[in-house]
C-alpha cells in the first residue's frame, strides 16, 4: 500500500513537471538496488525527440571521458539495403525437443524436429527440410538457401523461422570489448507443404544478434546496435518486408544513471502467423552480455567496466515485460560483478536471482605486471522493482564461476582455479540466502543440468593440479552425477572421463548440443576425443600435453542414480581415420524409437535401444 501511494505521488509530480516544462516524454518509476540492499528511486524514461537523444548521449560521453580511462563510443559507417530472400502430416510419435532453460520458452538452435521432419541448418547457409520418420523413408524434401550466417531456427505450427546475421567491420579493441557491426534478419516460411516452403515475411534489423526466444506464436529477438558518434540523431533502423523504418524516440528507454551509453539494445517481437504485426523497443545502455527469459519477463544484463581498477565490477539488469506484441521496459536494477551466462540468472516465485563474479585488474608497482583478484556472489532481487533484498558475497576468493544452476529454492555454483568446489545454496528465505554445503573435487563443470530434484549432472573437464603455481591443467572431458539430496553434504556419485587433454564438446559452450531424457535414462553429447600416445613422450607424458584427435561423434550413455554413468556406445559420421569437419556430429535427437545424429554432411538413424544402424542419408 505504501509503495502504491508513493508511486501515485511521484506520478503526480511527473505530470506537474510535464505541464510546467512542456516536456513531452513518458516515464515509469522503478527501484534500483544499492550495495546496502536498499533502494533509491530513479525515473525510467523515453525520449521525446532525436535532439534529446543527442544531448543525453553527448553529456554522458563527456562525463565518461573525464574518468581515469578514456572512453568513446565506436564510429562505424552505416548502409541500408534489403537482404535477398532466399506430404500430408501424420500423427507424430514422441520426440525430443531442444534443450532449453525455461519450460514453454523455446530457444533457437541449428537443428529442430517436429516428430516428422528434421530442420537442419548447415554452415554453408542452407536449411534442409528432411523427411525423417519413419527412417526407412528419410530424404530431403526441400532446401532453403540463406544469404548470411545462420544463427538458429524456430519451428511453430506450419511455420519455420530462420534467424541469420551479416557481419561487417571488426572494430579495434579498447577497454570495452566491441562487437562487429552488422545486421540480423528473421525470415518466416510457411511449411504446410514441406516440399515447397513459401516465405511469408521478413524482418530485418540493424544490429548484432544477442539472443532470442519463442513463446507460442511470438518470436522475441534481442540485438545490440552501436551508437554512432558522427551523427547522434541517426537512430537504428528496421524493415518489415522491405519497408524501412527508423525506431521512434518514444520507443527508446533510458535511465539517467547509465554511465556509458555505448549502444541501443533492440527488443523485437514478431508474430509468426502475421509477420506484418511486429513491434520494436530499445534501451540506451552498454553492450548486452546475456539474456534470461521467463514466460512473462525478459531480463537483459549489461556488464559495467570499472575504469579505475580495470575489471567488471557491476552489472545493470533491465526487466522488460513481454506479452504477445507488447514490450514494456519496467524496471532497472544493478548488482556487483559480472554475469557468466543465462544460467546465472533465474526468476522464481516473485524473485529474480543472479550469480556474479567480480574481477579486478591492477598493476603491480614492484614488477610492473598485472594482478587480478576475484570473488563470487549470489543476489536475490524483487521482480517488481529489481531491488536487492538478499545476498551472499565473497564466495571462493581468487576463483570464478564456471557454471550455475537455479532449481526452485536452491542454487548450485561451480567455481574453479585449482579444484572444483560445488556450492549448494539455500534460497528458501530470499532475504537470507545461505551456503549449506560445498564439495571439493578435481576438475570443474562448464554446464550443470538437473537429473531430478536430488541429482545434478555436470559436464566439464578433469584437471591435474600444477606442481608449481596456483592453477591446474585441464585434461579430458568429464561427466559427473552429483547426489544433492543432502544439500549440506553433496557427493559426486559417479563420473566418467573421456579422452585426454584436447578432448572437446560443443556442449561445454552450447547447452543445445545436449540430449537428455530422464524417462529413458538417456544422455548423449557430441565429442571430439583426443588421445595421448605414450610413445610420443619418453619418460612419461607431461600434464600440459595435448592429445591427437582419434574420434568425433556421439557418445551415448545410460545415466541413473542406481547404475551411475555407463557408456552404451558411440556413433560417428567420419569416413576413414581423418577428422573431416563436414561430418562432425553437431546434434543428437530422437523420434519414437529412432536416434538421429546430424552433421553438415549426413544424418544417421540408429535404433535407440541397440544403437544398431537403421539407415543413413548424405546431404
Amino acid at each position: 500500500m505504501v509503495t502504491k501511494v508513493r508511486t501515485q505521488i511521484h506520478l503526480i509530480i511527473v505530470l506537474l513537471t510535464l505541464i510546467v516544462s512542456v516536456t513531452a516524454f513518458t516515464a515509469a518509476l522503478f527501484w534500483v538496488g544499492n550495495n546496502e540492499g536498499g533502494g533509491k528511486q530513479i525515473l525510467l524514461k523515453t525520449f521525446s525527440s532525436k535532439d534529446e537523444i543527442a544531448s543525453f548521449i553527448s553529456t554522458k560521453v563527456k562525463m565518461a571521458e573525464g574518468q581515469a580511462f578514456s572512453w568513446k563510443p565506436i564510429i562505424l559507417p552505416r548502409s541500408i539495403e534489403l537482404m535477398p530472400a532466399g506430404a500430408p502430416a501424420t500423427v507424430a510419435p514422441e520426440y525430443s525437443a531442444t534443450n532449453i532453460q525455461v519450460e514453454g520458452v523455446d530457444e533457437a538452435d541449428i537443428v529442430k524436429t517436429d516428430g516428422q521432419m528434421i530442420y537442419a541448418a548447415s554452415s554453408n547457409g542452407i536449411v534442409s527440410i528432411v523427411k525423417a520418420y519413419p527412417p526407412e523413408e528419410i530424404r530431403v524434401l526441400s532446401k532453403i538457401q540463406v544469404n548470411g550466417s545462420i544463427i538458429g531456427l524456430f519451428v511453430g505450427k506450419e511455420r519455420l523461422v530462420i534467424l541469420a546475421g551479416e557481419y561487417g567491420i571488426v572494430t579495434p579493441m579498447t577497454m570495452i570489448p566491441l562487437p562487429q557491426y552488422g545486421r540480423t534478419f528473421i525470415k518466416v516460411f510457411d511449411i504446410s507443404v514441406p516440399e515447397k516452403p513459401t516465405i511469408i515475411g521478413e524482418v530485418l534489423f540493424e544490429g548484432n544478434y544477442v539472443s532470442s526466444r519463442m513463446i507460442d506464436n511470438y518470436v522475441y529477438v534481442i540485438l545490440t546496435c552501436p551508437i554512432l558518434t558522427e551523427n547522434l540523431t541517426d537512430l537504428p533502423k528496421w524493415a518489415i518486408n522491405g519497408v524501412w523504418m527508423e525506431i521512434s524516440p518514444s520507443n527508446i528507454y533510458y535511465s539517467d544513471s547509465v554511465e556509458a551509453p555505448l549502444s541501443y539494445t533492440l527488443i523485437g517481437a514478431i508474430d509468426i502467423s502475421d509477420v506484418k504485426s511486429a513491434t520494436i523497443k530499445s534501451v540506451v545502455t552498454g553492450y548486452a552480455s546475456c539474456v534470461y527469459m521467463s514466460k512473462s519477463n525478459l531480463y537483459v544484463a549489461y556488464p559495467v567496466l570499472n575504469r579505475v581498477l580495470g575489471g567488471w565490477d557491476k552489472t545493470e539488469i533491465y526487466r522488460i515485460i513481454v506479452n504477445g506484441l507488447r514490450i514494456e521496459c519496467e524496471a532497472r536494477g544493478e548488482v556487483p560483478g559480472k554475469v557468466l551466462n543465462q544460467f546465472s540468472m533465474d526468476e522464481y516465485n516473485g524473485y529474480f536471482r543472479v550469480a556474479t563474479t567480480i574481477t579486478y585488474f591492477s598493476p603491480r608497482k614492484e614488477t610492473k605486471t598485472e594482478w587480478s583478484e576475484s570473488v563470487n556472489n549470489v543476489y536475490v532481487l524483487v521482480v517488481e522493482d529489481l531491488r536487492v533484498i538478499g545476498r551472499i558475497e565473497g564466495l571462493a576468493p581468487g576463483e570464478q564461476i564456471y557454471s550455475a544452476r537455479f532449481m526452485g529454492n536452491r542454487c548450485y555454483l561451480v567455481t574453479f582455479k585449482k579444484v572444483d568446489p560445488l556450492f549448494t545454496i539455500d534460497l528458501s528465505d530470499p532475504a537470507n540466502p545461505r551456503v549449506l554445503g560445498k564439495l571439493k573435487i578435481p576438475g570443474y563443470s562448464d554446464y550443470l543440468h538437473p537429473y531430478n530434484e536430488n541429482y545434478l549432472i555436470g559436464i566439464g573437464k578433469e584437471t591435474v593440479p600444477a606442481e608449481e603455481g596456483d592453477f591446474a591443467w585441464y585434461q579430458g572431458l568429464k561427466i559427473s552425477l552429483f547426489n544433492i539430496s543432502d544439500i549440506e553434504n553433496p557427493r559426486e556419485e559417479a563420473k566418467v572421463v573421456i579422452g585426454d587433454r584436447g578432448t572437446d564438446s560443443p556442449t561445454l559452450r552450447d547447452h543445445h548440443a545436449l540430449l537428455f531424457d530422464k524417462k529413458r535414462n538417456l544422455l548423449a553429447i557430441p565429442i571430439l576425443e583426443a588421445k595421448i600416445f605414450e610413445e610420443d613422450y619418453i619418460g612419461g607424458r607431461p600434464p600440459w600435453a595435448y592429445g591427437r584427435p582419434v574420434f568425433q561423434g556421439a557418445y551415448i550413455f545410460h545415466i541413473s542414480p542406481e547404475d551411475g554413468i555407463i557408456l552404451r556406445g558411440k556413433i560417428t559420421h567420419m569416413e576413414g581415420n581423418e577428422i573431416n569437419p563436414l561430418y562432425e556430429v553437431k546434434r543428437i535427437l530422437y523420434i519414437g524409437e529412432v536416434l538421429y545424429t546430424v552433421s553438415d554432411g549426413k544424418i544417421k538413424a540408429n535404433n535407440i535401444e541397440s544403437l544398431g544402424e537403421i539407415t543413413e542419408f548424405s546431404f
